[in-house]
Order: structure tokens, then C-alpha cells, then sequence
């Protein structure tokens, strides 16, 4: 072949290839192979920070509900939230109406007994049930010298096991209008209905009427009464 055809030729085809020219197939699969990997690569990295999102989406929604079903299920005492995750001690300290009770717990020597597993019912009075006591006898019984006897005054207002309203009622109910109550002290207590509402009498006659019922607690239950009750 003539020797200036070859140099034509060659001349034309870097020209080509200067101006633009296609790319072999080959070469064109490749690339479009890579960008594709690429695409996929960052779509799969977007849906597993997408799931990722969601599952602490939903567990952070899972906990809020939880926590709100735990607060919600019981009654407010005291201008407080009662949760049922906590003892019967950690919720009656949170109620600005049970401090009297509260501070006569401690003076008794009785936090760590109502904040074991139990399960306790108690029978918890107001601040104003306290105060219907005859003047002195609150002073008098969170004296040091005292301790005992608020020690039965207050394991007087306690029964052993979970007795909720619902079980209160069914034994009423069965007991043809009271149910009898043993009491951690050792004496007892009469449940009976007047009317709409729950009345317990003490062993000398006197009565509490249930304001606030099943105030669910982890080692227990609470139900709030508007008189101290007095053993014999």
C-alpha cells in the first residue's frame, strides 16, 4: 500500500478521535455497569438509613406509649401521676396529700416493708384524715418513743395480697354485704357499700369512706380513704 494512503489514514483516525469519536462498545457497557453499580449502592445505603429511621421512629413511639398507657391506667393522687411501675412508697411520696402518711411510714420504720415485693393493699389516709385526729395525737404518735404504736396504727391501714375494687366487691357480694379483711397487724377490717361508695370500718365503729380506688402499684395496690381507721 502506498506509504502516503497509510499516513492519510492514520492522520484521519486521530482526527476521529479528537473530535469526539464514539467510544468502543465495550467501553460504553463498562461505564454504564459502573454508574448503575454506583446507583444502586447509594439506594441501598438510602433504604437502610430509611429503615434505620423507622425503626427508632417506631420504638421511641413504642416507649411513649408504653409509658403513656403506664401513667394513664391509674387514678392522679395529690395533684401527681401514679405509675404502676413504681412501689407503694415511691408513689405516695410524688402525692402532696399523703405527706402526714409518708413522713409516719418513715417514723414507724416501714419504708423498707412497703417497698419490698409484697404484694400489699393499703388503705392509705389523707393529709384531712389525719387531721380529724384529736389535737397532739399526730405529734405524739411520729415521737421516737412512739414508734410501736404507729407501727400497729399503720399496719392496721395494710392487708396482704392485691384486694382491687373488682375482688372487694365480689367478696361483699358473697359475704351478703360485708367482706372481713385481716389486716398485717393482726386485726380486722369491714368492707361494705353505701350506696355508690366503699365504706371500711374499723374495730371500734368507725368508718372510711374510698375516695380514690385501685391506685395500681409494682408491688401492690392503693386505695385512698378519707378517715384513719383505729384499732381496738
Amino acid at each position: 500500500m502506498n506509504k502516503n494512503i497509510i499516513a492519510t489514514i492514520f492522520a484521519g483516525a486521530a482526527v476521529a478521535f479528537a473530535t469526539g469519536c464514539p467510544a468502543p462498545a465495550n467501553t460504553n457497557m463498562n461505564a454504564n455497569r459502573a454508574v448503575n453499580s454506583m446507583g444502586n449502592g447509594m439506594n441501598t445505603v438510602g433504604n437502610s438509613m430509611g429503615n434505620a429511621a423507622n425503626t427508632v421512629g417506631n420504638s421511641m413511639g413504642n416507649t411513649t406509649n408504653t409509658m403513656s398507657n403506664t401513667t394513664s391506667s391509674n387514678p392522679m393522687v395529690g395533684g401527681a401521676a401514679m405509675l404502676a411501675t413504681k412501689n407503694i412508697i415511691e408513689n405516695a411520696s410524688n402525692s402532696k396529700d399523703h405527706t402526714t402518711l409518708v413522713a409516719a411510714v418513715k417514723a414507724a420504720g416501714l419504708v423498707d416493708t412497703l417497698e419490698g415485693t409484697g404484694p400489699f393493699t393499703v388503705f392509705a389516709p389523707t393529709n384531712e384524715a389525719f387531721d380529724k385526729l384529736p389535737k397532739g395525737t399526730v405529734d405524739t404518735l411520729l415521737k421516737p418513743e412512739s414508734k410501736e404504736a404507729l407501727k400497729k396504727v399503720l399496719t392496721y391501714h395494710v392487708v396482704a395480697g392485691k384486694v382491687d375494687a373488682a375482688t372487694l366487691a365480689k367478696d361483699i357480694e358473697a359475704g351478703k354485704g360485708k367482706a372481713t379483711l385481716k389486716t398485717v397487724e393482726g386485726g380486722s377490717l369491714t368492707a361494705s357499700m353505701e350506696g355508690k361508695d366503699v365504706i371500711i370500718t374499723d374495730e371500734k365503729g368507725g368508718k372510711a369512706k374510698v375516695t380514690i380506688a385501685d391506685v395500681m402499684q409494682s408491688n401492690g395496690v392503693i386505695h385512698v380513704v378519707d378517715t384513719v381507721l383505729m384499732h381496738k
